[in-house]
Protein backbone atom coordinates (compact mmCIF):
# COMPACT_ATOMS: atom_id res chain seq x y z
CA UNK A 1 0.00 0.00 0.00
CA UNK A 2 1.49 3.13 -1.40
CA UNK A 3 0.97 6.92 0.81
CA UNK A 4 1.12 10.25 0.31
CA UNK A 5 2.60 12.86 2.51
CA UNK A 6 1.87 16.38 3.30
CA UNK A 7 2.75 18.52 5.85
CA UNK A 8 1.11 21.85 7.17
CA UNK A 9 -2.46 19.46 6.13
CA UNK A 10 -4.55 21.22 8.84
CA UNK A 11 -5.71 23.96 6.80
CA UNK A 12 -5.07 26.05 3.39
CA UNK A 13 -3.26 24.53 0.75
CA UNK A 14 -2.16 21.03 2.59
CA UNK A 15 -5.75 20.52 3.65
CA UNK A 16 -6.98 20.86 0.05
CA UNK A 17 -4.68 18.64 -1.38
CA UNK A 18 -4.98 16.38 0.66
CA UNK A 19 -8.80 16.35 -0.66
CA UNK A 20 -7.57 16.11 -3.83
CA UNK A 21 -5.07 13.41 -3.50
CA UNK A 22 -7.71 11.14 -1.77
CA UNK A 23 -10.27 12.40 -4.65
CA UNK A 24 -7.04 10.12 -6.93
CA UNK A 25 -7.35 7.00 -4.40
CA UNK A 26 -3.90 7.96 -2.70
CA UNK A 27 -3.72 7.11 0.78
CA UNK A 28 -2.62 9.70 2.58
CA UNK A 29 -0.39 10.43 5.85
CA UNK A 30 -1.42 13.93 7.03
CA UNK A 31 0.95 15.77 9.30
CA UNK A 32 0.29 19.16 11.51
CA UNK A 33 0.54 20.87 14.88
CA UNK A 34 -3.10 20.97 15.45
CA UNK A 35 -4.65 17.25 15.68
CA UNK A 36 -8.48 18.57 16.18
CA UNK A 37 -7.95 20.25 12.44
CA UNK A 38 -6.65 17.18 11.15
CA UNK A 39 -8.90 14.65 12.63
CA UNK A 40 -11.68 16.51 11.33
CA UNK A 41 -9.37 16.19 7.72
CA UNK A 42 -9.52 12.44 8.13
CA UNK A 43 -12.91 12.03 8.93
CA UNK A 44 -14.04 14.59 6.01
CA UNK A 45 -11.91 12.21 3.96
CA UNK A 46 -13.05 9.19 5.10
CA UNK A 47 -16.55 10.12 4.86
CA UNK A 48 -15.97 10.62 0.92
CA UNK A 49 -13.37 7.51 0.20
CA UNK A 50 -14.27 5.42 2.79
CA UNK A 51 -11.50 2.79 1.49
CA UNK A 52 -8.64 4.64 1.90
CA UNK A 53 -6.14 5.02 4.33
CA UNK A 54 -5.92 8.03 6.61
CA UNK A 55 -3.07 8.14 8.92
CA UNK A 56 -2.80 11.24 11.74
CA UNK A 57 0.74 12.14 12.67
CA UNK A 58 0.93 15.44 14.84
CA UNK A 59 3.95 17.05 15.03
CA UNK A 60 5.30 20.23 15.07
CA UNK A 61 8.57 20.62 12.27
CA UNK A 62 10.01 23.84 13.59
CA UNK A 63 11.56 21.45 16.18
CA UNK A 64 14.69 19.81 14.85
CA UNK A 65 14.81 16.69 16.77
CA UNK A 66 10.73 15.98 16.19
CA UNK A 67 11.78 16.59 12.55
CA UNK A 68 13.91 13.45 12.60
CA UNK A 69 10.92 11.33 15.05
CA UNK A 70 8.75 12.20 12.41
CA UNK A 71 10.34 10.87 9.39
CA UNK A 72 11.61 7.71 12.02
CA UNK A 73 7.63 6.92 12.41
CA UNK A 74 6.91 6.76 9.26
CA UNK A 75 9.47 3.88 8.12
CA UNK A 76 7.33 1.20 7.62
CA UNK A 77 5.01 2.97 5.17
CA UNK A 78 5.44 2.91 1.83
CA UNK A 79 6.04 6.70 0.29
CA UNK A 80 4.91 7.87 -3.29
CA UNK A 81 5.04 11.34 -3.03
CA UNK A 82 6.26 13.79 -0.34
CA UNK A 83 4.53 17.35 -0.33
CA UNK A 84 6.48 19.92 2.07
CA UNK A 85 3.79 22.47 2.47
CA UNK A 86 4.59 23.25 6.02
CA UNK A 87 5.91 26.64 6.59
CA UNK A 88 4.49 30.59 7.19
CA UNK A 89 5.60 33.95 6.49
CA UNK A 90 6.47 37.33 8.25
CA UNK A 91 5.95 40.78 7.36
CA UNK A 92 8.70 43.69 9.26
CA UNK A 93 11.66 45.37 8.32
CA UNK A 94 14.58 43.20 8.44
CA UNK A 95 15.73 45.74 11.41
CA UNK A 96 12.38 44.85 13.25
CA UNK A 97 11.19 41.70 12.74
CA UNK A 98 10.52 39.51 15.87
CA UNK A 99 13.58 37.39 16.22
CA UNK A 100 11.76 34.60 17.96
CA UNK A 101 9.26 34.32 14.86
CA UNK A 102 12.00 34.49 12.84
CA UNK A 103 14.20 31.39 13.92
CA UNK A 104 10.82 29.33 14.15
CA UNK A 105 10.34 30.21 10.23
CA UNK A 106 14.06 29.18 9.36
CA UNK A 107 13.36 26.07 11.14
CA UNK A 108 10.36 25.31 9.32
CA UNK A 109 10.35 26.94 6.28
CA UNK A 110 14.36 26.04 5.74
CA UNK A 111 15.58 23.28 7.98
CA UNK A 112 12.60 21.07 8.12
CA UNK A 113 12.07 20.86 4.43
CA UNK A 114 15.83 20.31 3.76
CA UNK A 115 15.85 17.01 6.25
CA UNK A 116 12.63 15.72 5.66
CA UNK A 117 13.78 15.97 1.74
CA UNK A 118 17.19 14.77 2.08
CA UNK A 119 15.98 11.31 4.15
CA UNK A 120 13.13 10.84 1.55
CA UNK A 121 15.66 11.22 -1.39
CA UNK A 122 17.92 8.55 0.75
CA UNK A 123 15.28 6.19 0.79
CA UNK A 124 12.96 6.65 -2.02
CA UNK A 125 15.38 8.18 -4.83
CA UNK A 126 15.34 5.14 -7.14
CA UNK A 127 11.81 3.77 -6.85
CA UNK A 128 9.98 4.61 -10.07
CA UNK A 129 6.60 6.88 -9.80
CA UNK A 130 8.41 8.50 -6.69
CA UNK A 131 7.96 12.65 -6.36
CA UNK A 132 8.65 15.06 -3.98
CA UNK A 133 7.28 18.42 -4.31
CA UNK A 134 8.21 21.37 -1.97
CA UNK A 135 5.63 24.44 -1.73
CA UNK A 136 7.81 27.60 -2.05
CA UNK A 137 6.32 31.08 -3.31
CA UNK A 138 6.15 33.93 -5.47
CA UNK A 139 8.74 35.25 -3.24
CA UNK A 140 10.76 32.91 -3.90
CA UNK A 141 11.32 34.03 -7.09
CA UNK A 142 10.87 37.92 -6.35
CA UNK A 143 11.90 40.13 -3.11
CA UNK A 144 8.95 41.68 -1.67
CA UNK A 145 9.12 44.80 0.68
CA UNK A 146 8.67 44.27 4.34
CA UNK A 147 8.93 40.19 3.55
CA UNK A 148 13.01 40.27 2.46
CA UNK A 149 13.52 37.03 5.40
CA UNK A 150 10.75 35.27 4.39
CA UNK A 151 11.65 35.45 0.71
CA UNK A 152 15.42 34.47 1.17
CA UNK A 153 13.59 31.36 2.93
CA UNK A 154 11.84 30.87 0.04
CA UNK A 155 14.41 31.48 -2.56
CA UNK A 156 16.20 28.77 -0.94
CA UNK A 157 13.50 26.20 -1.12
CA UNK A 158 13.08 26.86 -4.97
CA UNK A 159 16.70 26.96 -5.62
CA UNK A 160 17.15 23.86 -3.16
CA UNK A 161 14.66 22.28 -4.93
CA UNK A 162 15.35 22.74 -8.35
CA UNK A 163 19.05 21.79 -7.41
CA UNK A 164 17.16 18.32 -6.69
CA UNK A 165 15.76 17.87 -9.66
CA UNK A 166 18.64 18.87 -11.39
CA UNK A 167 20.77 16.11 -9.49
CA UNK A 168 18.49 13.29 -9.69
CA UNK A 169 18.22 13.85 -13.43
CA UNK A 170 21.89 13.97 -13.88
CA UNK A 171 22.31 10.79 -11.90
CA UNK A 172 19.46 8.94 -13.72
CA UNK A 173 17.47 8.26 -10.58
CA UNK A 174 13.65 7.79 -10.51
CA UNK A 175 12.31 10.23 -8.05
CA UNK A 176 10.81 13.58 -9.45
CA UNK A 177 11.61 16.68 -7.49
CA UNK A 178 9.28 20.21 -7.96
CA UNK A 179 8.37 23.14 -6.51
CA UNK A 180 5.31 24.82 -6.58
CA UNK A 181 5.76 28.38 -6.29
CA UNK A 182 1.93 30.26 -5.75
CA UNK A 183 0.96 33.98 -5.28
CA UNK A 184 -1.44 35.53 -2.89
CA UNK A 185 -4.09 32.29 -1.71
CA UNK A 186 -6.31 32.38 0.64
CA UNK A 187 -5.38 30.55 3.60
CA UNK A 188 -3.66 31.35 7.10
CA UNK A 189 -0.62 32.57 6.14
CA UNK A 190 -1.66 36.68 5.69
CA UNK A 191 -3.26 35.83 10.02
CA UNK A 192 0.17 34.62 10.92
CA UNK A 193 2.23 36.75 8.84
CA UNK A 194 0.60 39.51 10.45
CA UNK A 195 -0.13 38.16 13.68
CA UNK A 196 -3.61 39.08 13.35
CA UNK A 197 -6.43 37.57 15.10
CA UNK A 198 -8.75 37.23 11.34
CA UNK A 199 -8.10 38.15 8.01
CA UNK A 200 -10.61 38.86 5.08
CA UNK A 201 -8.69 38.44 1.33
CA UNK A 202 -11.52 39.56 -0.38
CA UNK A 203 -11.85 43.28 -0.44
CA UNK A 204 -8.68 43.78 0.75
CA UNK A 205 -6.44 41.43 -1.42
CA UNK A 206 -6.71 42.48 -4.97
CA UNK A 207 -5.54 39.32 -6.74
CA UNK A 208 -6.10 36.34 -5.09
CA UNK A 209 -6.90 32.22 -5.30
CA UNK A 210 -8.25 29.92 -3.41
CA UNK A 211 -6.51 27.18 -1.72
CA UNK A 212 -8.56 24.48 -3.48
CA UNK A 213 -7.41 26.00 -6.84
CA UNK A 214 -3.89 25.92 -5.59
CA UNK A 215 -4.50 22.45 -4.70
CA UNK A 216 -5.83 21.94 -8.60
CA UNK A 217 -2.03 23.68 -10.02
CA UNK A 218 -0.13 21.68 -7.34
CA UNK A 219 -2.00 18.61 -9.21
CA UNK A 220 -1.15 19.99 -12.84
CA UNK A 221 2.56 20.01 -11.54
CA UNK A 222 2.48 16.40 -10.12
CA UNK A 223 1.01 15.32 -13.42
CA UNK A 224 3.73 17.03 -15.58
CA UNK A 225 7.36 16.17 -16.49
CA UNK A 226 8.22 19.96 -15.74
CA UNK A 227 10.07 20.89 -12.64
CA UNK A 228 8.27 24.58 -11.88
CA UNK A 229 4.94 25.64 -10.98
CA UNK A 230 4.87 29.09 -10.79
CA UNK A 231 2.06 31.54 -10.55
CA UNK A 232 2.24 34.88 -12.57
CA UNK A 233 2.55 37.44 -9.60
CA UNK A 234 0.55 39.97 -12.06
CA UNK A 235 -1.46 38.15 -14.46
CA UNK A 236 -2.32 35.30 -11.64
CA UNK A 237 -2.00 32.94 -14.42
CA UNK A 238 -0.03 29.65 -13.50
CA UNK A 239 2.64 28.46 -15.88
CA UNK A 240 4.53 24.82 -15.58
CA UNK A 241 8.40 26.19 -16.02
CA UNK A 242 11.66 24.13 -16.71
CA UNK A 243 14.28 25.18 -14.07
CA UNK A 244 14.70 28.77 -13.64
CA UNK A 245 17.80 29.05 -11.64
CA UNK A 246 20.93 28.75 -13.17
CA UNK A 247 22.53 25.37 -12.66
CA UNK A 248 26.34 24.13 -13.29
CA UNK A 249 26.82 20.62 -13.41
CA UNK A 250 30.12 19.28 -12.16
CA UNK A 251 33.02 18.84 -13.63
CA UNK A 252 34.35 15.05 -12.87
CA UNK A 253 37.13 13.70 -13.88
Amino acid sequence: MKYTVITGASSGIGYETALAFAARGKNLIIAARRTEELEQLRANVLSMYPDLDVVVSTVDLSITSKVHDFYERLKSYEIETWINNAGFGNFASVGEQNLDKIETMLHLNIEALTVLSSLYVRDYADVEGTQIINISSGGGYTIVADAVTYCASKFYVSAFTEGLAQELKSKGQAMQAKVLAPAATETEFAKRSMDLEEFQYEGTVPKFHTSKEMAGFLLNLYDSEKVVGIVDGETYEFHLKDPIYPYVARQRK
